[in-house]
């Protein structure tokens, strides 16, 4: 997905057009719509990315979470991992606590698909809880 649309389905949730969007901004006229061509310029990006509330690698398509930077999804991957891998070692509780037994590869997915959305919500969470006021973007 390019930069353009990421921008554009952001602006169709608001209700907002583009044109509404770069005036809004302060970007000429036409500007949103060329960055499918030439990449857009750091202060502009950072301008969108902060009035959708949303990360620079989000609109960039480095992590599909609007909210999380690429560590976080590198952060998200690991702790899933950790976890995944604790349910297959015969020596984890969670193996254990299944009678000794592998999960099936169906029910495996199916577990691992829930835990990335609790570790996601949290790491969510955790981010807005932990972050001092004077950092955030929607200042509560």
């Amino acid at each position: 997905m390019s930069i353009k649309s990421r921008i554009q389905g952001l602006a169709a949730q608001r209700h907002e057009t583009l044109a509404e969007l770069e005036r809004k901004l302060g970007i000429g006229n036409g500007t949103i719509t060329k960055w499918d061509k030439r990449s857009p310029s750091s202060e502009k990006l950072a301008a969108v990315a902060d009035h959708y509330n949303v990360t620079t690698d989000y609109l960039l398509g480095r992590t599909d979470t609007p909210q999380f930077t690429r560590k976080d999804e590198r952060d998200v991957q690991k702790i899933l991992e950790d976890i995944t891998r604790g349910l297959n070692n015969r020596s984890d509780l969670a193996f254990l606590k299944n009678g000794g037994e592998e999960i099936d590869p169906e029910d495996a997915e199916l577990l691992s698909a829930s835990l990335e959305n609790v570790i996601r919500q949290s790491k969510l969470i955790a981010k807005q809880k932990f972050t001092p006021k004077k950092y955030r973007k929607d200042k509560d």
